[in-house]
């Protein structure tokens, strides 16, 4: 086994010194991610509902680059700044996750980087088909 380390221009390049996302035979690790638009890598001014559509939609994409997809995602943690954004994140997070969702933990933290609203990692797997 080999870890593989994925880039791409089509998603926000890590602000520090982490990897995006990486692959271990047929899994996908996804670090943290936030609400930066890709081409810019800026974070996005909005209120929490933009914040967290540009976040699953990085999520998105990411997965999708990497040859997987939001279907094939296991296990999803979300990091939010504040408790009282859980019901417009469950419905966003329902909008990516239609079809028989991923395990899924929800935390509150004291702060994220760059005073962001919320933060996605993923761990899904790569079809071999």
């Amino acid at each position: 086994m080999k870890k593989k380390i994925l880039h791409s221009d089509r998603w926000p390049e890590p602000k520090g010194p982490y990897s995006v996302a990486l692959t271990l035979d047929h899994l996908l690790f996804i670090s943290g991610q936030g609400p930066a638009y890709p081409d810019t890598g800026e974070i996005v001014k909005g209120g929490f509902e933009e914040q967290a559509r540009v976040t699953f939609e990085n999520v998105r994409v990411i997965l999708e680059e990497a040859g997987s997809s939001l279907d094939h995602a296991l296990k999803v943690t979300v990091f939010l700044s504040d408790m009282d954004n859980f019901a417009a994140m469950n419905a966003i997070y329902g909008e990516y996750f239609e079809t028989d969702p991923p395990v899924r933990t929800t935390v509150e933290v004291a702060r994220l980087p760059f005073d962001i609203m919320l933060e996605v990692d993923v761990i899904a797997y790569i079809s071999q088909e």
